[in-house]
């Protein structure tokens, strides 16, 4: 999802130090619908902006950015704590983006173990991701980070009419 994985070689995690991990905020939504870009996602920063405040108000999800100083976002991640009927909890990846300039320097790394130390706050004991086909440079990143491939499925979609938000 937005990873220049290049080669399946184990690498030595690249991260400046001054890079830190946060939970996003309303401020950051321009930085939020720019780096969306960059997985196809054209959308305005007020949508996102809308988006997030929804997404900010909900106790099962997280939003969190990847910044470096002074204050730059090169990244960031939403997990979302999720139950279904038939195979229970799990904490799912909904998206995650690193900044083409800062790819394969562990960003993506960082933001993942947030999120896997925020599920594992909330008693979750899986997290799953789901990876487009296209994305393949994405694909040996997961791998790398202990993530297995479980299926290969199809994803439908159908628009609905009227009482559609951003």
């Amino acid at each position: 999802m937005g990873h220049d994985a290049g080669t399946t070689a184990p690498r030595v995690a690249r991260v400046a130090p001054t890079l830190t991990v946060r939970a996003a905020v309303l401020q950051d939504a321009p930085r939020l619908a720019a780096l969306s870009a960059v997985l196809g996602y054209r959308v305005t920063e007020e949508a996102v902006g809308e988006r997030l405040t929804r997404l900010l108000g909900r106790a099962d999800d997280t939003v969190l950015v990847a910044e470096l100083p002074p204050g730059r976002i090169v990244g960031w991640l939403h997990g979302s704590d999720r139950e279904l009927l038939e195979s229970g909890r799990r904490c799912e990846i909904l998206g995650l983006v690193v900044d083409a300039e800062h790819r394969r320097q562990g960003v993506g790394r960082r933001l993942v173990e947030a999120v896997e130390a925020w599920a594992t706050r909330r008693g979750i004991e899986e997290i799953v991701v789901r990876s487009n086909v296209l994305r393949a440079e994405s694909h040996p990143f997961y791998e790398r980070l202990g993530y297995v491939r479980a299926k290969t499925q199809h994803s439908y979609r159908r628009r609905l009419s009227g009482g559609a938000t951003p």
